[in-house]
This record gives C-alpha cells, structure tokens and sequence, in this order.
C-alpha cells in the first residue's frame, strides 16, 4: 500500500525550533555538569571519585535508552514519547537542583539521564517526517546546531553559573526551558499517518531479552569507558567483569536482534549500503566531537593554567561559527554531490588535527581561539549529508529506528573516542616524559650548561649557594613535565588526524540518491 507522506500542521521551521530546545538544553546538561563537579563534591561533602558518579550514572542510564528509542516511539506513539521524556528531564532536573546529598542527587541524575536519552533521537525523526528530502539539508542544520554548539558553550555557562550562584542552578535553569518546550510540542507536533499505523502493526508481545542485553550490554559498557582509565583498566577486576558481562550481553543482542522478527534496534537497516557508510561516518564524528572537546579543556586547564571558565571562552567562538556553518553546510548539501561535500570535512577536520600539533607551552589566547574555529569548519559539511543520506531510500516506518540507530553510534563514537584520548594521553604523556629524562645526564654538555645557568639565577634571586642545586633540579622538573604534556598533547592531535583522515574515501562507499529514491524517501513507495 502506498505511504503519503504527512503534511505538517505548522510551518516545518517553527516545528524545528520547538523540537530543537529541548534537545539542546538536554546536550547543554552534559557539558555543564563537567565545570560544577568540584562545586558539587564540596557541597555535599563528598570525595572527588565519589563526586564522578553524577557525570557516570547520567552517561550510564543516557547510553541505556538511546539504542532503544526507536522501538519506544513506536510503541506508544513518538510525539507521546518524546513529551514523556521531556516531562521526565524537566522534572528530575528541578529534583536534581533540590538534591541534598550525594546519593539523591545520583539517582535523579539516573532518571535525567533516562529522559535525555530519548529527545535527541526523537527530534531527528521528527526532523526527517517534517521536511521534505530537499528541505531536510536545512532542518538538520537547525538540529546540528543543538548537538554541536552546545558543548562548546556549556563549560562556559556552566562556570559562569557556579561562580556567580551555585551549582543548583546549573539544574534549575532546565525547568522553564522544559515546560516551555512541553507546551509547544503539545501545540505543533503530530504523528505522522505512517507512523500511527506502525504503531496499530506493533501490537506484539515485548521482547524482554532484548532489552535485558541493551541494559546489560550498553550501560557496562558505557561503566567500562568512563572508568576505564580511573582505575587502570583491566589492572582492575571490576573493569575485567564489567568487561566481561558487556561483551557477553553485546554478542547475545546482536544475535537476538538480527533474527527476531520485531527487534528493538533493526540491525538490517545496516544491509542498507548508505546507512552502514553513514554509521561509520556517525561514530567517527562522535570520537572527533567529544575527543577534542575533551582534550582542549585539558590542555588549557592543565598546561596553561587558564580556569575552567577561560578555557570555556576559548571553546565558544567555535560554538559560534558552528552556529553560523550549520546553514552553509545545508546549502552545500543540497548543492553539491553529498558524498564530496563530506569528502571535504572529513578533510578539513583532519588537516584542523594536524595543526593543533603546532601547540607550544607559551602559545596564546587568540591561537588557541582561531585553532579551534579551524576545528569545527569541517564538521557541519559531515554531520548534515550524514543525517540526509541515512534516510534515502528507506521505508518511512524505519526513521523512528533510523534516528536512534544513528544517535547511539554517535553517542557512542563520544564515550569510546574521550577513553580511548584520555589513555592515549596519559601513557604518551608518561612515554615522552622517560625519553626527556634519558637524556638528562652529567657529561651532557647542553644539561651541565642548563644546569649551570639555572644555579647562577637562583642565586641572583636569593637563594643559598647549598641551595642551588636543588632549586634547579625542581626548576628542571617542571619544564620537564610541561614538555612531555605538549609532546603527548602533539602525540594525541596526530593520532586523532591520521583517523580522521583515513575516512576521507569513505562517502564514496555510498549511492548518490537518484531522484526515484528522492521521491521514496518522500514517501511515494
């Protein structure tokens, strides 16, 4: 039976703009939350490993629900589930914000997580019933700016927040944004017809294994790659058993969902040439995106000495061109073979890697703001003919699947790509330091000088004669610390790059869409 594609109610903008505001306010809680932390710990009186739990159980239970959200909208109605969720985010924010100790604030923080994990799949879904395949270029260029742009200025807010109030209002800044977007999603979204009658069609029973190895599976997972590096990795045995029961539950998922006859996630729709080209390319843009919003913090906060707040700033202008390339990359899009246009940001964002290798200890401000603007040129012209292209050629009923299929990757690109730099990190950090140090002997000409020159100005400040020997040892120490960050810094960006750049052909994998799978996808089938 031929499918018709639904014809809004409302112009597709102020649909767009209504879905976008509760997903970019759950994206904004993510980074937020990271500057308020020690805030947080000091307030509740509680240590700063025991203070990770309110990042940990939000990632934990976030991770859970993503994979299963297409399934969830399906079955009670998508603009049904997503104002549940919103509803659910809202209201354990505001419980969050009350929260007087550590163990209330991560269980609100758990159902925070529960109810964020659904708005963002939800949206793109939307999205993509909403506009038209000519239209979609622009109305994912409104939703990249909610998954892009708000980490970039969530340091920012967030420590502006924390040292102007408190951390409660990092939380209760949520609730008016939530019920505003509550009231006009009531007002603006429908189901489309396809969707209710997918709806009628699902009537069968649950799939509890199914769900059982998602819960398993992804949140130890997600346990796993959060505290990974914390404790040692698989030095630890809980890291080993958390390991060890993912893997097991993963393997049981895959098998349960490719042959039951309802799944959860429709892992066929990776038959689907585009659509497995368009995960690959999703995952990578998650390990790029989290990854270097991750490492410049660090750098600036750990090499530079800047605040939390300053390292903010030096990430918003980025947020901002963000904003302001989301709409080109939609034209561009639209304009151009799709494939080329992600050709070109795969790129640019591993050229954007490779001259962040350029960093020194005594690298300024304005450098650090113009690296990262560089940054993000390339990630609108991946993340748009991305989310265009995963929806070419498919059945209507499959967007709710795609949309959360596609999330979740990303997601997960995030969570694997900021463990797996973190690590890379920290040892190359360790690696550089020990080749610095071999070199540092007596009957080294240029270490017996340094040495020498180091004693001649601690005496020139003051210092004792018997002294000066350990004050330029310590002297020497500290540059050799901030030495072996910069190289395991410029290690990191290099790596990040050469990843980046090998995905380059990748787009060429996939089918430019003919005007007949324009039209199927508009839902002429």
């Amino acid at each position: 039976m031929a499918q018709v594609a639904s014809v809004p109610r409302f112009n597709p903008w102020v649909v767009a703009l209504t879905v976008t505001l509760a997903t970019f306010m759950e994206v904004l809680d993510t980074s937020i939350a990271n500057v308020a932390l020690p805030h947080i710990s000091g307030n509740l009186g509680a240590t700063a490993d025991e203070s990770t739990w309110v990042l940990t159980s939000y990632l934990v239970s976030n991770a859970i629900i993503l994979p299963m959200s297409g399934w969830l909208s399906t079955q009670f109605g998508r603009k049904r589930f997503y104002m549940a969720c919103v509803v659910l985010f809202t209201l354990s924010s505001m419980l969050c914000g009350m929260a007087t100790s550590l163990p209330m604030l991560i269980m609100f923080r758990i159902m925070q997580g529960l109810g964020g994990g659904g708005l963002g799949p939800s949206e793109q879904a939307i999205l993509a019933d909403t506009f038209t395949p000519e239209q979609r270029n622009m109305g994912f260029a409104i939703y990249g700016m909610a998954i892009v742009v708000a980490p970039a200025i969530g340091p920012t807010l967030g420590g502006w927040i924390t040292d102007n109030y408190n951390w409660h209002w990092i939380f209760f800044i949520n609730v008016p944004i939530g019920i505003l977007s509550l009231l006009l999603t009531h007002r603006v979204v429908q189901d489309p017809p396809h969707l209710i009658e997918a709806r009628k069609r699902s009537r069968e029973s649950v799939d509890y294994l199914g769900i059982s190895t998602i819960v398993l599976g992804v949140g130890f997972l997600q346990y796993v790659l959060d505290k990974g590096q914390q404790l040692e990795w698989f030095d630890s045995g809980i890291i080993r058993a958390a390991a060890a029961i993912s893997a097991v539950a993963l393997v049981v998922l895959v098998w349960r969902e490719w042959t039951h006859s309802h799944p959860i996630i429709n892992l066929s729709l990776l038959k689907q040439r585009n659509f497995a080209s368009a995960t690959i390319s999703n995952f990578t843009l998650g390990v790029v995106l989290n990854g270097s919003t991750v490492l410049i913090p660090q750098f600036l906060q750990l090499q530079l000495g800047y605040t939390a707040e300053r390292a903010g700033w030096a990430l918003s202008p980025g947020g901002i061109a963000l904003a302001l390339l989301m709409p080109v990359a939609g034209v561009l899009g639209t304009r151009f073979d799709p494939r080329k246009v992600i050709a070109v940001g795969f790129l640019l964002t591993s050229a954007s890697m490779f001259w962040m290798m350029r960093i020194t200890p005594d690298i300024d401000f304005a450098h650090i703001v113009w690296m990262r603007i560089f940054q993000v040129v390339g990630l609108p012209l991946i993340f748009i003919p991305i989310s265009t292209l995963s929806y070419v050629g498919m059945r209507l009923e499959d967007n709710n699947q795609i949309s959360g299929i596609s999330n979740f990757v990303r997601n997960l690109g995030g969570a694997v790509g900021t463990s797996f730099l973190v690590t890379y990190l920290a040892r190359h950090r360790q690696i550089a330091r020990d080749g610095l140090v071999a070199n540092l002997h007596h009957g080294n000409v240029f270490f017996d000088r340094y040495i020498a020159a180091l004693q001649q100005s601690a005496v020139l400040t003051g210092t004792s004669v018997a002294d000066t020997s350990r004050h330029a040892l310590a002297q020497l120490e500290l540059m050799l610390d901030a030495q072996a960050n910069i190289l395991a810094f410029i290690s990191t960006f290099f790596v990040l790059g050469v990843i980046v750049a090998l995905l380059v052909p990748l787009p060429f994998l996939m089918k430019r869409p003919s005007a007949e799978e324009m039209a199927a996808s508009q839902g002429m089938h």
